[in-house]
């Protein structure tokens, strides 16, 4: 599918949902020195993550090149689900790294990384409290409850690069919500919901933490990613159910991010046992 520029504004029916300002963006990420290398908006497609990961393929796109969907209509979370939002609704976006420097063994630790980042970014410029649910959810709290806003997903790309998307709701109401466990920045109260800065923000947030990653060899605890992100981390202190691959469950509390980024599991039987992949389900707060 071949993206629309954004700068295209006809559809712009909603006036609480302005489209994004491409090329302010580029004069403010796109600079000497930085990582990011190119900003490209569009303004409707499948998935950003595919389109970008196609560019990757192709030797079309160099490290630090971002793009972002006003709408995405086939994004993509873990495990193959869907991803939809009304159009400028939300911060629909990828970014391609090459961290060649670091071994591909600690290359799992960028979904963690990218979750830190922005809930920091979000933190700052939306002023909201943003949780971390392992391995790639972000939670905001929605009248009392923990409510997923955003997730992270990350895929191989080329020979040495990884694309990371992003999917964040921002202005999504009540009437909106794709199921009753979604939430979104506005709901919980943020004080900036203009995509442009929240945006900024994040990218900046990330370019921060992948250069400390990158300058530690992706050392999780050198670089103070693995203590950050167990601070921010909801899931840790729960009990849990990890739903793995083989119709495996494995239910226990949550007690540590190891050196891998793998979530342990204390389980009844006195079993500490590291889960890498799998769907974890909140039990009750241990």
């Amino acid at each position: 599918m071949t993206p629309r520029d954004a700068s295209d504004d006809s559809r712009w029916s909603d006036l609480d949902r302005p489209p994004f300002n491409a090329a302010a963006l580029r004069r403010a990420l796109v600079r000497e020195g930085s990582l990011w290398s190119a900003v490209e908006v569009v303004q409707r497609t499948g998935s950003t993550n595919s389109d970008l990961v196609a560019s990757a393929d192709a030797g079309k796109a160099a490290e630090g090149a971002v793009l972002v969907a006003e709408e995405q209509t086939a994004g993509r979370g873990r495990l193959d689900r869907q991803w939809t939002a009304p159009a400028r609704s939300g911060l629909f976006f990828s970014v391609l790294l090459n961290p060649s420097e670091v071994p591909v063994a600690r290359w799992g630790w960028l979904p963690l990384l990218t979750g830190v980042a922005v809930a920091t970014g979000l933190s700052r410029v939306a002023g909201v409290d943003t949780a971390l649910k392992w391995p790639n959810d972000l939670l905001v709290t929605v009248g009392g409850e923990e409510r997923k806003a955003g997730g992270i997903l990350a895929e191989r790309a080329g020979d040495d690069g990884v694309v990371v998307g992003v999917g964040i709701n921002v202005t999504l109401r009540a009437d909106e919500l794709p199921v009753p466990q979604a939430g979104s920045l506005a709901l919980a109260g943020a004080v900036n919901t203009d995509r442009d800065p929240l945006l900024r923000g994040v990218l900046r947030s990330l370019e921060d933490w992948y250069a400390r990653w990158r300058a530690a060899g992706g050392d999780p605890a050198a670089s103070g990613l693995q203590e950050t992100y167990a601070a921010g981390c909801a899931t840790l202190g729960r009990v849990v159910r990890a739903e793995l691959p083989g119709d495996r469950s494995v239910v226990g509390e949550a007690v540590a991010i190891d050196g891998d980024g793998r979530l342990v599991i204390a389980t009844e039987d006195g079993v500490q046992e590291p889960v890498g992949a799998g769907d974890i389900v909140h039990l009750r707060a241990g």
